[in-house]
């Protein structure tokens, strides 16, 4: 496995981060990918446009339980625009490097991440009206 994956990659996965649930979380995401099976859901608190505090449950390989992981903390403290910016590319490197055929893990934590924020400016901001 170390050959395959980084340091980074087996500590996250090891020791995953921000595991777990918030019973006071705003926001609630799930995020997959159907063909390997993997399914992501993060917790969210959102306070005055800042991340503050983050937690995830995640059924799947070594390389999306290390990613969600990251991303985590990549985006604790951050402003909805800073988390805006997280793509797959830079949750990889935070990982130094992911092998191309895990890239999938990488890009379904931005984009559970990226919906988060949507879902927050859209219903708890106001800032469209709710569907119904």
């Amino acid at each position: 496995m170390s050959d395959y994956y980084t340091a980074k990659v087996i500590d996250h996965f090891n020791n995953p981060r921000n595991i777990g649930s918030l019973e006071d979380a705003n926001v609630v995401v799930q995020a997959g990918d159907p063909g390997c099976g993997d399914a992501l859901v993060f917790f969210i608190k959102i306070e005055d446009d800042i991340i503050h505090d983050i937690k995830f449950l995640i059924k799947g390989c070594g390389a999306a339980i290390a990613t969600s992981s990251i991303a985590t903390e990549l985006v604790m403290g951050k402003t909805l625009e800073e988390v805006l910016t997280l793509d797959d590319n830079k949750i990889a490197a935070a990982l130094d490097g992911l092998p191309e055929e895990k890239m999938h893990c990488s890009n379904m934590a931005a984009s559970a991440l990226h919906a988060a924020v949507h879902q927050y400016r859209a219903t708890i901001a106001g800032e469209t009206p709710p569907i119904g």
